[in-house]
This record gives structure tokens, C-alpha cells and sequence, in this order.
């Protein structure tokens, strides 16, 4: 995994916590969104992390506009936020940029450890009381998902192949497969048909509403 933050103490101490658990490598850091872009793209494939933990408040790109670019450019890249912030609406706004998790840095110490599983394995994670604050609003699991996602999604409801949804959004087919995995593990949906099922109700739903 790689760590973003811009306080190297920070670092240091989630770096010696996650590195004595079984299976979990922190294999770079950074202080900054930029710098976590350059250090991806010098790593390459062959050494690019499985999850990117950071903040958001930091000098220079944020957290939040650091997950948005890692969806565009590392679709199949886990984002996980660790931040001091429990506004919903920064929530939002991390999810809506493509991270798949939200964690509060004061969270027990096996709470980010569980975040850390559940993102891994394609899953949504909140702490806890960031999930009360959205369960008391509301809030509906399309409302985590991405601009490209949705436009994904509109085009699955629309009965587009992923080569017809990939040259109509210039994406590669491989980034539109991905985003479609990520829409399953985001929706709670398992196989093709129940994705093409609520991507019909969804479309159908926004075009009633207009």
C-alpha cells in the first residue's frame, strides 16, 4: 500500500502499526497528491500498490481530488481516506471521487484495519460514526458513486455493449469492465444481469424525473 500525508509523523506511525500485521507491505509514501502521482507513475505496474491510504486536507492536491485522478488513471486502485474530518459531506465527495472507503483518524486502531480488509475485498467501508450520520440521512448507495460510473451505469441502462460504452466515453474496454465490477461491489449487485436490471430502473427512474 502506499501512504499520503503530510505529516511525516503521521506516516511514520500508521507505516510501523500497519507493517506488524500479517499480509499488509507499505511499499512507498508520499507527502502530497502530486507527489503520490509521480511516485505511481515511476513505480509502473509492476510495483504499483493494491490501495492508496490518505488524507485530505493537505498542501497542494487534496485527498479527495487525489481519488478522483487515481479513478481516472488506476480504476482497479482501492482509495482509502483516513481524515480528522467527519463532515458527510466530505464523505460524499471522496466517494463520488472514487474512494471506497472513509475512516476517522481518531477510529480505533482495529477499525482502520477492518476499513483496510473491506476495501480490499471490493467492499464499502465507513467508521462507524460516519455510517450513523448517512444512515440518518439516507443516504442511497447510488449517491457513491462516481461521474464515470454514473455515466457507465447510463450506459448499461441504455443496453450499450462495453466496447460501444468504451468509444462513446474514449476509456479503454478494459477501464469500462473495471468500472463495472466496482459499480457491482458499490451497488451490493452480484452477476451481469442484476447490474443491467437496476441500471434499467435507474435510467428509467432519472427520465421520470424529468
Amino acid at each position: 500500500m502506499l501512504l499520503i500525508d503530510d505529516h511525516a509523523l503521521v506516516r511514520d506511525g500508521m507505516r510501523m502499526h500497519l507493517t506488524l500485521q500479517p499480509g499488509l507491505e507499505v511499499v512507498g509514501e508520499a507527502d502530497g497528491g502530486e507527489a503520490a502521482l509521480g511516485w505511481l507513475a515511476a513505480a509502473g505496474p509492476e510495483r504499483r500498490p493494491d490501495l492508496v491510504i490518505t488524507d485530505i486536507g493537505m498542501r497542494g492536491m487534496g485527498g479527495i481530488a487525489l481519488a478522483g485522478a487515481l479513478h481516472d488513471r488506476y480504476p482497479e486502485l482501492a482509495v482509502l481516506i483516513v481524515s480528522m474530518h467527519d463532515n458527510l459531506e466530505y464523505v460524499r465527495q471522496a466517494m463520488r471521487a472514487g474512494a471506497r472507503g472513509y475512516v476517522l483518524k481518531d477510529a480505533p486502531a482495529d477499525e482502520l484495519l477492518a476499513a483496510i480488509q473491506a476495501v480490499l475485498a471490493g467492499r464499502v467501508f465507513y467508521s462507524a460514526r460516519i455510517a450513523r450520520g448517512m444512515a440518518e440521512q439516507t443516504v442511497g448507495p447510488v449517491d457513491a458513486l462516481t461521474p464515470r460510473e454514473r455515466d457507465i451505469l447510463a450506459g448499461i441502462g441504455r443496453g450499450l455493449a462495453n466496447k460501444e460504452i468504451a468509444a462513446q466515453l474514449g476509456v479503454s474496454v478494459r477501464t469500462v469492465e473495471t468500472h463495472r465490477l466496482n459499480l457491482k461491489r458499490k451497488l451490493g449487485i452480484e452477476g451481469r444481469a442484476g447490474l443491467v436490471k437496476y441500471a434499467v430502473q435507474s435510467l428509467a427512474g432519472e427520465q421520470d424525473g424529468n
